[in-house]
């Protein structure tokens, strides 16, 4: 875990994670100039800047929701090096031979690069979940979905009418039939950008 002390920003974290319509707002306004500038110097327009801030604010409330981010940088550069990184990837993915403004341009604050591959990384591995979790049988499907809920095991046991060690013995088995999902996946084994 990260020793670094919480940066004032993480105000943005938490209201994307609560949904806070004026955060949100906020973000737009203050930050999203830079992206469509980077985007639009870089063999994109207006609209793709849009879809990278849009699909980056959703990655950050998704890893907000899911675990406790802790920003310890300008929620600007985390914010940035997090839309840069995504276009940089759908280029590497539709075009071939393309010029991308040097690197040494770019403000070097570590901490956000950090921040922004791991973030990245949860995206990417959630996305990965999502995609094998559809390929379980229902059974499986809603066991893990009652297992990870946060009611009490003996709950969960009683509302899929069965006892509780055999609700416990399936969420191994499920989890074990998961876990092989993932790791045969082709994309398990990419290394990210």
């Amino acid at each position: 875990m990260r020793e670094n002390k919480l940066h004032e920003d993480q105000k943005y974290i938490d209201g994307l994670a609560n949904n806070n319509t004026t955060v949100i707002k906020e973000i737009y306004v203050k930050f999203s100039s830079r992206v469509i500038q980077y985007i639009n110097q870089n063999n994109g327009d207006a609209y793709d800047a849009q879809d990278v801030i849009q699909e980056t604010i959703i990655a950050i409330y998704n890893q907000a929701k899911q675990q406790k981010l802790h920003l310890t940088c300008p929620f600007e550069t985390y914010f940035f090096y997090l839309c840069k990184r995504k276009w940089l990837n759908r280029l590497k993915e539709n075009v071939d031979d393309v010029k991308i403004m040097d690197e040494n341009e770019l403000n070097t604050d570590n901490t956000a690069k950090v921040l922004s591959v791991e973030t990245s990384v949860y995206e990417q591995n959630h996305a990965l979940y999502n995609e094998v979790f559809q390929h379980l049988d229902d059974a499986c499907k809603e066991i893990l979905r009652a297992t990870f809920s946060t009611k009490p095991k003996a709950e969960v046991a009683k509302s899929l009418k069965i006892n509780y060690a055999d609700a416990v013995n399936q969420k191994v088995l499920c989890i074990g039939e998961l876990t092989q999902l993932v790791q045969n996946a082709p994309k398990f084994n990419l290394q990210f950008y």
